[in-house]
């Protein structure tokens, strides 16, 4: 069986994030992760320790060092979760803290 990318992508609907405040473009079924990757994004935390930049390493959810705080939540693998139109996405600094969405 071959799979025709054009299809997928063309039967995909656009969605917005937004991302430290800013929109970002996205296709519905992508990771947040794949949507911050494709937008040229790389940096998606910071250490507890030595506030060192993490991005996205393994891309299926054994690493963790692709959290970041979605819609309030802290501590989530960006790498796991499908992007949702007007999710809020913040870079993670630490540990990370519980807080509203945007």
């Amino acid at each position: 069986m071959t799979i025709n990318h054009s299809e997928i992508t063309s039967s995909a609907r656009r969605v917005l994030i937004h991302v430290d405040g800013k929109p970002i473009e996205a296709w519905e079924g992508q990771t947040v992760a794949a949507a911050l990757w494709s937008a040229g994004r790389r940096q998606l935390r910071r250490t507890s320790r030595f506030e060192q930049p993490r991005g996205l390493f393994c891309g299926m959810g054994v690493c963790f060092d692709c959290l970041m705080q979605i819609n309030g939540r802290p501590n989530v693998q960006a790498c796991r979760i499908e992007v949702e139109d007007a999710m809020d996405v913040r870079t993670q600094q630490g540990p990370g803290t519980w807080g509203e969405a945007s």
